[in-house]
């Protein structure tokens, strides 16, 4: 029973930061049907900014604020000079968003050069507790928290609030929001860059989780990330945090019981939701 809460606290921890890098992918493909390929990048670059941040100024939490700012500002960039020439075009989207993903990834790599960079926890961040044979981590711990709290707020905004009937009016039918005279094209932007700050925030946390940070890091995160959307149910924000965890317990599960299907557990996962629900486990609706 231990090591399954061990396993489990473990599963939700990389769940929630999946989570946080799915969930603004889906945000965008749900009201803007932009198929973004360098959400990884904006991982990739908060998780760096994060790590500098906290090390040019000592606190973690300014360290998070300058990555959240990082993602706001490269998500800008990316949705005013790369997104909006090919609205309305997948096979351009992919294409143009892989390159820009490799442009993102190389620029880390001039910015802080090739090597891997340490990240630490911090102090009050550190260390466990202990119940029993129970071991709970507290970095995990906070993490699985963020992740929570987030989807909440979220959730409340897109549910409860003005902003949220435009966005999911827009979701639902562009023209006629257009039609009554909301900017549907800054509602575009705002919603791109609040996916670029919830990637960059994913980053950020996902440093000092993994121990490190590398330029490649992008690469490997987006797969699952896409896994994720595709699992949930495109354009669905519950439906992404479900799957997120899925993916992270099911990766946790594995890598432990039978590490030799713990890369392919995932793909697995997939392809039985593909087969038996294609449409995911939520519709945008959901």
């Amino acid at each position: 029973m231990e090591l399954l809460i061990n396993l489990t606290i473990n599963g939700l921890a990389t769940g929630m930061l999946i989570f946080l890098l799915a969930s603004g992918l889906t945000l965008i493909f749900g009201l803007m049907s932009v198929l973004n390929f360098a959400h990884g990048g904006l991982f990739a670059w908060g998780a760096y900014s994060g790590v500098w941040f906290y090390a040019l100024t000592d606190s973690f939490v300014l360290g998070i604020v300058g990555a959240i700012i990082t993602g706001i500002v490269l998500g800008f960039i990316t949705e005013k000079l790369i997104i909006t020439p090919v609205y309305g075009n997948h096979v351009q989207q992919i294409l143009i968003t892989l390159g820009f993903m490799l442009v993102l990834t190389e620029l880390l790599k001039v910015v802080w050069g090739p090597n891997q960079i340490a990240a630490k926890v911090p102090p009050y961040l550190a260390g466990s507790w202990e119940f029993g044979d129970v071991l709970i981590i507290k970095y995990r711990l906070f993490i699985i928290i963020v992740g929570f709290v987030i989807f909440g707020l979220f959730q409340y905004m897109l549910q409860k609030t003005k902003i949220g009937l435009i966005v999911r009016a827009g979701v639902m039918n562009k023209e006629m929001v257009q039609a009554l005279g909301i900017n549907i094209k800054r509602v575009f932007l705002y919603v791109f860059m609040a996916g670029a700050a919830l990637a960059a925030l994913g980053g950020a946390l996902m440093a000092p989780y993994s121990g490190v940070v590398y330029a490649e890091m992008g690469f490997e995160f987006a797969i699952l990330a896409f896994i994720v959307v595709v699992i949930g149910g495109m354009g669905s924000f519950p439906g992404s945090l479900l799957a997120a965890i899925l993916v992270g317990l099911a990766g946790s599960y594995m890598a432990y019981y039978v590490p030799a299907l713990s890369l392919a557990v995932n793909m697995m996962l997939m392809a039985i939701v593909l087969i038996f629900r294609p449409q995911g486990l939520f519709t945008a609706k959901g």
